[in-house]
């Protein structure tokens, strides 16, 4: 099965969602096999190169929705740092930092369901502006903004617009009751119509099953999103989620291959979690199919050393 579906996929043809299934029961000796077969993909469609991005938590804390694994819900009790719009210079200087650390593209993220003050929005375009000014591709990760929100923040220079489905649609209640798979949709409909180039992608490790995980990436392929942030579940004391048993390095794995088997020439982007989750099997990220990733720090959270991840990329042959 395995080397039926890379010749399909090298080919030029997909991944139908019976073989998707099937592929995400291997198990034991087939999984090398099926890391070999991302590894081969990656580099037809994406090559040796690796998109290096990098964050900023520019509004943190005290947001309405509910999602189960967020340390910035109002609903949970995590003791996350609560903070308005940080000034439009401590952007930019995160965005220098970021690019002195190797990355290409900066995004600006905020918590909340979206930007609910003109100001706020205003001094957010004036801080993508400045990233491009840098040299950096800038993306943003807003909420729920309305297609004139969007458009604004186009027209002041934005790149991409990321806006993560989080799960498979049939999973997605179980991790947020306040706002629906479809209004992520939605979202992302309104980027792509307007020229936006488009992210989205899911936190794996939630409680779901690997057929959940296929279910998102078929969502994913329908939208036609031009890059997936792959997240492993960090859980956080005081969320819903506080309990649950991580992912295993080899399920992280098998999730990435499955990925890049079914989007193969979208960029695939392993982001939080990532040390924690794959731990010594973290290098091996590349050789299952990932093509890029996040460094620094995350939200809530303490990423790599950014030195190290770059080594770690010149010590596998391939380049930013």
């Amino acid at each position: 099965m395995i080397t039926e579906v890379l010749e399909k996929v090298l080919g030029g043809g997909s991944v139908d969602y019976g073989e998707a299934e099937s592929l995400s029961r291997a198990s034991g000796a087939d999984l090398p096999e099926l890391f070999a077969a991302a590894n081969r993909v990656r580099e037809r469609f994406r090559g040796n190169r690796v998109d290096v991005c990098s964050i900023v938590n520019a509004k943190s804390g005290a947001c309405s929705e509910d999602c189960s694994f967020c340390a910035q819900s109002a609903h949970h009790a995590t003791g996350a740092s609560v903070y308005p719009l940080i000034p439009v210079e401590r952007m930019k200087e995160a965005a220098a930092g970021a690019k002195g650390h190797g990355a290409k593209r900066f995004c600006i993220v905020t918590s909340g369901r979206g930007i609910d003050s003109e100001s706020d929005l205003r001094n957010i375009a004036q801080a993508i502006e400045g990233v491009r000014s840098l040299g950096l591709s800038p993306c943003a990760t807003l909420g729920t903004l309305t297609k004139e929100q969007l458009a604004c923040l186009r027209d002041a220079g934005l790149h991409r617009y990321h806006h993560n489905i989080e799960t498979s649609r049939e999973y997605f209640p179980r991790v947020c009751t306040t706002h629906t798979f479809d209004e992520r949709l939605e979202v992302l409909g309104f980027a792509r119509s307007l020229g936006l180039s488009t992210c989205s992608g899911g936190i794996l490790g939630m409680g779901e099953t690997m057929v959940d995980r296929v279910r998102m990436a078929f969502a994913l392929r329908d939208i036609n999103v031009d890059s997936v942030p792959v997240n492993f579940l960090m859980p956080i004391m005081g969320t819903p989620f506080e309990d649950l048993q991580a992912i295993t390095p080899l399920e992280a794995l098998h999730a990435i291959a499955l990925f890049r088997l079914i989007l193969p020439g979208t960029e695939i982007r392993v982001c939080a979690g990532r040390g924690t989750a794959l731990g010594r099997l973290h290098p091996l990220i590349f050789f299952a199919g990932a093509d890029g990733f996040m460094i620094g720090n995350y939200l809530t959270t303490t990423g790599l050393d950014p030195d190290d991840d770059l080594k770690m990329i010149a010590d596998l042959g391939l380049t930013v």
